[in-house]
């Protein structure tokens, strides 16, 4: 664990940095810390599919790269979240999930913010073994039709490759195959590690074990924000 408290003022905006490896479960921590506080939750990985979905220029250039388990070049990812934190429903604050990922993305969300806006961040690292890691991405099924998400061994459908939702048939997205997995943990080892030192000297930076429940990470993440109303 890292640094104190991380309570943030009455009013003030919730803004709040989730790094982690590829499968260390950061979209699920996400999605309940913005449930719970009310706040935008802004996934580069669900914008970039949605637009691949849609071919969209931006999706048409992502597609060939994340089928490879490549990285989406800086810019286009800075572009697109300068975008998004500009919309109504983060006047409140938001969670980023998947940015940034580099460097150079911490330094365009920075500047984009008005200075060095990651002061006022809560930043959690959430860390997960690697062979975990492995068995977290290469089981995962997707839902094509309404987006749900399962996993062979720990959340599988109720029929067998099926959606429970839509009993649309499930697939394994191609960034989540076996080769593409070991280039994408590659990718962030390269890439991604280095933002823990560039983060981890700032008051409101904590590590997180996330080789735990959901209910037992999301406890301790909820709690460390404290009142953030």
């Amino acid at each position: 664990m890292g640094g104190g408290s991380a309570d943030v003022a009455a009013g003030a905006r919730v803004r709040v940095i989730l790094l982690g490896p590829p499968g260390a479960g950061k979209g699920t921590q996400a999605g309940r810390l913005a449930a719970e506080r009310g706040i935008a939750r802004i996934s580069t990985g669900d914008m970039l599919r949605d637009a691949i979905a849609h071919g969209t220029p931006l999706g048409q250039q992502a597609a060939p790269i994340m089928e490879k388990g490549g990285l989406v070049p800086d810019e286009l990812l800075i572009g697109l979240i300068e975008e998004r934190i500009h919309r109504p429903d983060c006047a409140q604050g938001y969670i980023l999930d998947g940015f940034p990922r580099t460097l150079r993305q911490a330094e365009g969300l920075e500047s984009m913010e008005g200075g060095d806006g990651t002061t006022s961040f809560v930043i959690f690292d959430v860390e997960v073994p690697r062979p975990e890691l492995l068995r977290r991405l290469s089981g995962r099924r997707w839902c094509p039709t309404c987006q749900a998400t399962y996993h062979v061994e720990s959340n599988p459908p109720t029929r067998p490759g099926l959606c429970d939702w839509d009993s649309t048939p499930l697939i394994q997205r191609e960034d989540d195959k076996e080769s593409a997995v070991a280039q994408r943990l590659a990718e962030y080892d390269k890439r991604t590690a280095p933002l823990i030192e560039y983060y981890s000297g700032r008051s409101r930076f904590h590590r997180i074990d996330g080789n735990r429940s959901v209910d037992v990470v999301f406890g301790e993440l909820n709690g460390l924000l404290g009142v953030c109303r």
